[in-house]
């Protein structure tokens, strides 16, 4: 239990401090609000005069409560150290111009960003702020993430414009789109894999030589066609992409009219993926 919590707090740290550095040293220089308690922080400090690392401790304060009410005790805490660090980081770390143009700056700090923030959700944790409505959608409303936290930065954004002139919204409106594809990507990309379905007259030839040239297990699906009322056996594989231009060879020198459709899955769970084994 020890060694899971100190793996849990490493990664929670290092996405804290992430987090930190893109607002100090990517957004917060060229004044993009891109969303968030952040991006909220760096509106009041250049309305109002006030310390940006207060008014994340105080918004994240309030939304605690918020957190412990929807989200549970084990989140709550995750979220507590976060909600903590995070300020204290942002105050530690310089505020500094990495990047002096402006387009560059948002999108390498929006992606970097994006990541951080993931990282945080992969660990079931937060790091206070607006990135706690979009835990509460995901379990509550079953909404992604990613769009959670696109709808929660909008209304930030939208703030920004009392602020800062009408470029520098749309630098905001920009670096949320980045960040959330980031996200959906590490959510849903990092775990793509091909779905394949093949008619053909040798299917067990084909079958055969997947099994062993590959190493992933096939299904036979009877199939009809609609036209001849013909019962045929159509194949199913899924694998890793790496190996699918593979299959296609394979495919290729059974039978060159063979009918194949091929399509890409974010995510496959069990025998032969989630854990090892044998042929599926």
């Amino acid at each position: 239990m020890l060694k899971i919590w100190a793996k849990k707090l490493f990664y929670i740290t290092l996405a804290i401090v992430i987090l930190a550095v893109c607002v100090n040293m990517f957004l917060g220089p060229h004044n993009i609000a891109a969303g968030g308690l952040t991006g909220l922080a760096i509106i009041l400090e250049e309305w109002l005069g006030l310390s940006r690392s207060m008014i994340i401790l105080i918004g994240n304060g309030l939304l605690l409560i918020v957190t412990f009410i929807f989200l549970g005790r084990e989140v709550f805490i995750n979220t507590v150290i976060g909600a903590l660090m995070l300020p204290l980081i942002i105050q530690v770390i310089p505020q500094y111009t990495l990047i002096n143009d402006t387009m560059l700056s948002m999108m390498v700090g929006s992606a970097i960003f994006g990541v951080a923030v993931s990282i945080l959700y992969l660990n079931n944790a937060s790091s206070g702020g607006t990135a706690i409505p979009p835990l509460i959608f995901k379990k509550h409303f079953n909404l992604s993430t990613s769009i959670g936290l696109f709808l929660t930065d909008g209304v930030v954004v939208l703030l920004s414009l009392w602020v800062f002139d009408v470029d520098k919204f749309f630098y905001a409106i920009a670096s949320i789109f980045i960040t959330s594809a980031a996200m959906n990507y590490i959510e849903n990309g990092t775990n793509k894999k091909k779905m394949v379905y093949i008619i053909s007259d040798v299917y067990e030839d084909i079958a055969k030589d997947i099994m062993e040239g590959i190493g992933r297990g096939v299904t036979i699906i009877p199939a009809t066609g609609a036209f001849e009322k013909k019962e045929k056996p159509m194949l199913m594989v899924t694998m890793d992409t790496r190996n699918y231009q593979k299959l296609l060879t394979i495919v290729d020198e059974r039978d060159k009219e063979a009918f194949m459709i091929t399509d890409t899955v974010s995510d496959v769970h069990g025998r032969g993926f989630t854990y090892e084994s044998g042929s599926v």
